[in-house]
């Protein structure tokens, strides 16, 4: 099933991320499957994505985060030697996108046992963060202008 968004998007401004992430997300039929994969979430601000990546070494793996995509490219050569009755272990080139949320960032990136673990954190701004406000107890608006307090010797 398509949906075709454009009317909404005729009369929007800034919305272009979400506009590619709805259109990202209608093309997920389409993405291969592998290598497979999975996405742990840690805490609310830490994430870990891991990949199943046998008979890859870190020579053969290349990840870049560049803006809020994360890519993982893996190249593999063909002409292994040998004579196989069965070949069932995939040796083949690859390339797995990710999109981001806004702030998160990769921190790590560790192979262990065929397993490529990514880590990733939410860095979220000061500006962006809860604050509590403190209330006071004077009746001031913004309104309200302040008081003018004159020297003493225009008073006398």
């Amino acid at each position: 099933m398509n949906f075709d968004l454009t009317p909404l998007f005729r009369t929007s401004v800034g919305f272009d991320r979400m506009a590619q992430l709805l259109d990202q997300a209608n093309r997920i039929d389409q993405t291969p499957s592998y290598p497979p994969y999975n996405i742990e979430s840690i805490d609310d601000n830490h994430y870990r994505i891991t990949l199943a990546l046998a008979g890859f070494g870190d020579n053969d793996l290349e990840i870049t985060s560049e803006q809020n995509t994360l890519t993982v490219k893996g190249k593999k050569d063909n002409d292994v030697e040998g004579k196989y009755i069965h070949r069932g272990i995939a040796n083949r080139s690859f390339e797995r996108r990710f999109q981001l949320a806004d702030h998160v960032k990769v921190r790590a990136a560790n192979m262990n046992n065929g397993l490529l673990h990514i880590e990733l954190e939410r860095e979220i701004p000061e500006a962006m963060k809860s604050r509590t406000i403190s209330i006071g107890t004077e009746h001031k608006t913004i309104d309200q202008k302040p008081e003018i307090v004159k020297d003493k010797k225009d008073v006398a």
